[in-house]
């Protein structure tokens, strides 16, 4: 099928125009999963010679092209979304942003435990035992958990590449927000977007 692929084949232009396999042989890489199709060429070349796979070879053709060009657009539109979609961070006091970070924090340990997912010893997070450096990172992760709604914007994107440009996108409006509205934590959002903090914000 491989080889089939290659040569401008589909898997409704094999089952159409050849049908059953001439062999059928062990996989020689994994000998669990399900046995390798063998056509001969001679069969093949026949059938690449007819009107019909020349018809089934246009159509295949067509609609590839169709579903890149429709892949490109959505792109395009979810990028032009995200452009657009202004990120609306809640203003809170110093004071509360605080206790809001230390309780998220404890809170998502409490859960990694309670899971099986973190080994560390509890410890009580309160704001005012906080290393500086760890609630700026606190503060920043809650306000990011705050802004995971904005993910919606991506439903629709399945091609990676289109997904890990609209997602790096998403994630860049997000940091600048934070740190237009929280300008004490400018450093800390630069740093996260420095290292590459994926996915749902850390503890």
């Amino acid at each position: 099928m491989a080889g089939l692929r290659a040569r401008g084949w589909t898997a409704g232009m094999v089952r159409q125009l050849l049908g059953k396999p001439d062999l059928l042989r062990t996989n020689p890489y994994f000998r669990t999963a399900p046995r390798t199709r063998l056509y001969r060429v001679e069969r093949i070349a026949a059938a690449e010679r007819s009107d019909e796979f020349r018809i089934a070879a246009a159509t295949a053709l067509r609609q590839s092209v169709a579903a890149r060009a429709a892949a490109a657009r959505r792109r395009r539109e979810v990028l032009a979304r995200i452009a657009a979609e202004p990120v609306d961070v809640p203003r809170l006091t110093p004071e509360r942003l605080a206790a809001a970070a230390v309780e998220h924090h404890r809170s998502r340990r409490d859960r990694e435990r309670a899971y099986g997912a973190s080994d560390e010893v509890p410890d009580p997070a309160k704001v005012e035992h906080a290393e500086p450096g760890a609630l700026a990172r606190w503060k920043v992760n809650y306000l990011r958990h705050g802004l995971t709604r904005y993910d919606e914007l991506l439903d629709g994107l399945y091609a990676s590449t289109g997904r890990a440009v609209a997602e790096e996108l998403l994630r860049r409006k997000v940091f600048a927000a934070i740190a237009e509205a929280y300008p004490d934590l400018v450093r800390e959002c630069e740093r996260q977007l420095r290292e590459g903090e994926f996915g749902p914000p850390p503890a």
